[in-house]
C-alpha cells in the first residue's frame, strides 16, 4: 500500500492539541527535529507517531514485541505497516525476552526500555504517556510512601525518554485516532484486573473523581509538576552541600558539615553520594539509616546497600568523623 501523505491531517481540536504538544516538546528538547517513537499500536502511541511525523524532521518507529500474547508478532507487524503509511522514515520490530524478576509488569517494562535504548541510534525516544498515565504514576508513588521524589511522576524529558503528551488526556488521543481514521490496537493487558495500574485506571481514579467532584487527574499531574520544580531546586542546593562535605576527600563526606544542614538537603546530598558510589535502588529506609550515622551516632555499625556483587556487600559507615562506603 502506498504511504499516505503525512502532512494531510484533519484540523480537528484533538489533532491540533496533540500537534501543538509535540511541537512544543520538539522546540524545547529536540531542536534537530530527529526522533524515534515507541509505537505499540495503541491509541496514545498512534496519535503521537502521526503528530510527530508532521512536526518532526524525521521519525523512526520502534515497535516492541514482548511475545507475551498469542498473535503479538502480527500486531507488531501491523504497527510497523501503519508507521510506514503515516510517513515514518523507518519502522523496526524489536523482539524482546521478558524475564520474571519483580513481577510481569516490571519485567516487561525493563525489557521494553532496554530494547528501545539499544535500537534508538542516539535519538531521543518519544513515549505516549498521557496526563492520565501521569495521574496513575503519582498515585503509585504515593502508595510507596518514599517521599516527594516518588510522587514527582514522569518528566517531559529524562534522556533519552521524551513524553510530549503529559498534558494531554487519554480521551484526546482516542479522538485523534477517530478523526484520522486510525484503528488502535486494544491490548488485553490494559483491562486485566491482576495489574495494579489497570485497577487504578478503572476503579480507583473513577471513584476519586466521583467522590471529589472531578478534576482529580489534572490535579495529580499539576502536583507532580510542582514537585519536580521544587525537587530540581533542592537537588541543586544539595549538590552544593555535597561539594562542601567532600572538601577534604572526593570519596568521603564530612559529618560535621552534613549535620548542620537541613534534613531535606542533607538526605538529598547523601542520596547523590550513595548513587555516585555505586548504590542501587536507594530507599527511604536506606537514606534514614545512613542519615542516622550523621545525626544519631551511637557507635552503630554500617548500613548495607544494594549495589554490591556476589559475595560482596556495599556498606556505608562512619569512621573518624566522615561517612565512607566500602565493599566487604
Amino acid at each position: 500500500m502506498p504511504a499516505a501523505d503525512p502532512r494531510r491531517l484533519p484540523e480537528t481540536a484533538a489533532v491540533l492539541e496533540i500537534r501543538r504538544a509535540v511541537r512544543r516538546w520538539l522546540g524545547a528538547f529536540a531542536p534537530s527535529g530527529a526522533v524515534a517513537v515507541a509505537l505499540s499500536g495503541g491509541a496514545d502511541s498512534l496519535a503521537l507517531t502521526a503528530a510527530a511525523v508532521v512536526e518532526a524532521v524525521s521519525v523512526d518507529a520502534l515497535i516492541i514485541d514482548h511475545q507475551l500474547q498469542s498473535g503479538s508478532a502480527r500486531v507488531a507487524a501491523e504497527a510497523a505497516a501503519t508507521a510506514h503509511r503515516l510517513g515514518c522514515r523507518s519502522a523496526r520490530v524489536l523482539t524482546v525476552r521478558v524475564g520474571a524478576e519483580g513481577g510481569l509488569e516490571a519485567a516487561a517494562r525493563h525489557a521494553r526500555y532496554a530494547g528501545l535504548d539499544a535500537a534508538r541510534a542516539g535519538l531521543p525516544v518519544l513515549l505516549g504517556h498521557t496526563l492520565d498515565d501521569q495521574a496513575e504514576t503519582v498515585l503509585l508513588g504515593l502508595a510507596r510512601g518514599s517521599g516527594g521524589r516518588s510522587i514527582q511522576g514522569m518528566a517531559p524529558y529524562a534522556a533519552p525518554w521524551g513524553r510530549p503528551l503529559l498534558g494531554v488526556r487519554r480521551a484526546v488521543t482516542r479522538r485523534f485516532c477517530a478523526d484520522t481514521e486510525l484503528a488502535p490496537h486494544e491490548d488485553p493487558h490494559n483491562s486485566a484486573p491482576e495489574f495494579t495500574r489497570v485497577r487504578l485506571r478503572h476503579e480507583v481514579l473513577p471513584l476519586l473523581e466521583d467522590v471529589l467532584g472531578g478534576g482529580v487527574g489534572p490535579a495529580l499531574a499539576r502536583t507532580a509538576e510542582q514537585l519536580r520544580e521544587d525537587g530540581a531546586a533542592l537537588d541543586e542546593l544539595a549538590d552544593g552541600l555535597l561539594r562542601a562535605a567532600r572538601r577534604d576527600s572526593a570519596e568521603t563526606l564530612a559529618v560535621e558539615i552534613l549535620a548542620t544542614a537541613p534534613a531535606a538537603l542533607r538526605r538529598r546530598a547523601i542520596r547523590l553520594w550513595l548513587l555516585a558510589g555505586g548504590a542501587k535502588a536507594v530507599t527511604d529506609k536506606h537514606l534514614r539509616a545512613v542519615d542516622a550515622l550523621v545525626t544519631d551516632w551511637r557507635g552503630q555499625g554500617g548500613v548495607a546497600l544494594g549495589g554490591g556483587s556476589p559475595g560482596i556487600r556495599l556498606v556505608a559507615e562512619r569512621e573518624h568523623g566522615r561517612l565512607t562506603m566500602r565493599r566487604r
